[in-house]
């Protein structure tokens, strides 16, 4: 078990390193480069004035130059102007004893937001947590709602309560969430039909969780990944109720419930299981639309400013992130479903 999570954590590394590079690279493409010097400058700045800004501020090194100073691997960039000594890790009025040589991601420095007028640490760190506050209350609703109904779906295949359920699992994915949260907003929030028993923007949600401003986001969320979750619970109950362990309970006169309870809901749920997990780096792609729909500003909202600002360290950080979001519910999916299934373990 410790070679195959030592073999896993290998090629996690390897794969954040070359995904992180291919966003540095895109990012980092002369255009994006270009806009960001007019937008910190003007719009009505010459080439020579836009290479001179990306010249003074590192952006013109090789590629994979800036992308080690950028990890903290290599050491940043300096630049001496009329007997003045600026750099990446320092500024002009820093002392000398105090300048750094290397100051990356490695080092915790994840550069400066050029649209929040901040530290670009902090910033994704405020909004991943309320983004994480939201994701919580999602799973909780969704999980349960889910694996209810798939398991209801899936103990009695063909009956008429499996072809409901599984018709409501279908629609409620084939719904996007755009399509839903402004239905949701129309018939619950607005004045349209009269039912205004929530609020259509979860601003206040991030001082402070009421039911009243935090549960359409919530529904909206969880309506969409339940439906998926409930299929591959009741496409593995109905597999496993049919197996030959099951038969032989019936015939021993073991009642139903404990045969759905103490024998095949177990392993009913080790499939459902990978899914579950992997809803994680789902939910931060379905956040973006929900919480800019909703006005929620944590880690999609984030998103959305970064990439529509031009903010390149942002932009870096938050793709960072994702991916690094990605790469660690794929790791825990795996152990987890090890751990489920003895006939991996064994194997």
């Amino acid at each position: 078990m410790g070679l195959f999570i030592l073999r896993r954590l290998g090629v996690m590394v390897l794969t954040a390193l070359c995904l992180t590079f291919v966003v540095f690279w895109l990012t980092n493409l002369y255009p994006n480069l270009e806009k960001l010097a007019k937008t910190q400058g003007n719009f009505r700045m010459s080439d020579e004035a836009v290479a001179s800004y990306l010249g003074k501020n590192g952006y013109l090194q090789p590629m994979p130059v800036k992308f080690g100073q950028w990890l903290g691997v290599l050491p940043g960039w300096t630049l001496e102007d009329e007997g003045v000594v600026t750099g990446k890790c320092f500024g002009a009025d820093t002392p000398e004893e105090d300048r750094r040589s290397f100051c990356g991601v490695i080092q915790g420095d994840w550069g400066f937001s050029t649209v929040f007028k901040d530290d670009v640490g902090s910033i994704v760190l405020t909004r991943l947590g309320l983004t994480g506050k939201l994701m919580f209350f999602v799973m909780l609703v969704m999980v349960p709602m889910a694996l209810i109904i798939g398991v209801l779906a899936g103990m009695r295949e063909g009956s008429k309560l499996d072809r409901s359920l599984s018709t409501f699992s279908i629609a409620s994915t084939a719904t996007p969430e755009y399509v839903s949260g402004v239905i949701f907003i129309a018939v619950f929030a607005s004045s349209a039909f009269g039912l205004k028993w929530f609020k259509g923007s979860a601003t206040s949600a991030m001082d402070s969780v009421t039911f009243e401003n935090f549960t359409l986001p919530v529904v909206t969320i969880a309506l969409y990944g339940m439906g998926y979750i409930a299929r591959m619970t009741r496409a593995s109950m109905t597999e496993v109720m049919t197996a030959q362990y099951i038969r032989t309970a019936r015939l021993k006169g073991v009642k139903f419930s404990d045969i759905v309870l103490k024998h095949a809901l177990r392993n009913a749920l080790i499939a459902p299981f990978t899914v579950i997990m992997l809803q994680f780096p789902w939910l931060l792609n379905g956040v973006v639309i929900v919480e800019t729909l909703f006005n929620y500003k944590g880690f999609g909202w984030l998103l959305v400013q970064a990439a529509s600002n031009n903010d390149i360290e942002l932009l870096l950080a938050v793709s960072v992130v994702s991916v690094i979001v990605v790469l660690v519910t794929q790791l825990i999916s795996d152990i987890g479903y090890v751990y489920l299934n003895p006939r991996i373990r064994i194997a």
